[in-house]
Formats: structure tokens, sequence, C-alpha cells
């Protein structure tokens, strides 16, 4: 039995291609393993706070030397540190904003990276703490970008941060060229269905 953080980080509703696909394959994932269990976490619709100066000070001082504030600042940091680390897999719906991800998905970031929960430091340098999970990054992009295209510095970053706190296991279904007009779009969703379908197989 395992458990699996679904993210979601597209403000749209009903409208959003990435909320879609992820649900779908999330739908699909609990019919074929009914025993597992999914947590559900929407950026989109309830973002989480912005790293602030009470956070800085708070998450890299000892607990025991908080003051109330800082000890507030880093309790929702706590929380989804708690939740992130709770579970085996992850599924991530993000559409692309600007060749990147969404301001919601970076804050959430940038609130579970912490310095002696999800990665150290030692002597020899950085070492990512979040071992043995599996991760499933399901985008939506309105240009077409190819595999290496400078232009997408989404998949890189995102492989780069959650390879950072050790999660190298990343499996990535792009929908792209949805506006690029209806023909386009039909076959971008048409076949990222189908990497799903695959994806349910093998992840």
């Amino acid at each position: 039995m395992a458990h699996i953080l679904h993210i979601d980080s597209s403000p749209r509703g009903n409208r959003s291609v990435s909320r879609t696909l992820s649900d779908e394959f999330v739908d699909a994932w609990k019919v074929n393993h009914p025993s597992d269990s999914v947590t559900y976490r929407d950026l989109g619709h309830q973002p989480v706070p912005h790293v602030d100066e009470a956070w800085i000070a708070g998450a890299f001082a000892p607990p025991e030397t908080h003051t109330p504030e800082q000890s507030q600042a880093i309790q929702v940091s706590d929380m989804l540190v708690e939740e992130f680390l709770a579970a085996e897999r992850y599924v991530l719906g993000v559409p692309m904003y600007n060749l990147n991800i969404p301001s919601t998905l970076k804050a959430y970031i940038d609130q579970i990276v912490r310095v002696g929960l999800t990665f150290s430091v030692g002597a020899n340098g950085y070492e990512g703490l979040v071992h043995g999970k599996k991760m499933l990054v399901v985008t939506a992009r309105g240009g077409a970008y190819p595999q290496g295209s400078p232009a997408d510095m989404q998949e890189p970053y995102l492989r780069l941060i959650f390879g950072f706190i050790g999660i190298t296991d990343i499996t990535f279904i792009h929908a792209d060229s949805l506006n690029l007009g209806d023909e386009a779009r039909n076959k971008a969703v048409a076949d990222a269905q189908g990497a799903i379908k695959e994806a349910l197989v093998h992840w």
C-alpha cells in the first residue's frame, strides 16, 4: 500500500488541462490500486505563504531559540514538510507560466526545501534526504517545447530542485501546443492521455 500526495498548481478550475490530466491519472490509479491512499493539495486555489524574514530566521535556527514570531512563521512549513515526507509517490499538475512554473508551486517548493529536513549540508556539500520516492509531473504548455529546448525552464528546474532533495525518479508527461489551434490542442491532450495510460502500467 502506498500513499500519494497529489498537488495541483493551476488557478483555473474545470478549464485547466493540467488539473484534468492529473485527475485522470490519480482517478485511474485509485481504481487499479484501491488500497493506496491520496492526499490532495490545491495550490492554485489555496496558495501557501511566501518565505519572509521571520521564516528564514526560524528555519535556520535551533527550535529552542525560536521567538514566538519565528515559530509561527515556520508552522506552515513544518506541516507541509511532514505531509510531503509522509508520501511515497507524488503527482503534480503544473501549467507553464512564462516558460517556468507558477509562483504558487515555487512558494510551496520554498516551504518544503528545508535544511535538516529534506536536505543536509556536510563535509561533502549538499545531500538530499528524501529517498526511495517516485514523482509524476503532468504539465500543460501553450507552445511547443521539444526535448532540450532552451525555452523550457520548467522541466529542468523541477528535475533539479527535487533531485536536490533526493527525488530523481521523475516521469514527465507534457501536453504541449495547447494554444496552437484546435487540431494541435486535441492531439496534445490525446497524446498526454496515452502517456498517462502507459504510466499507469510502469509507474
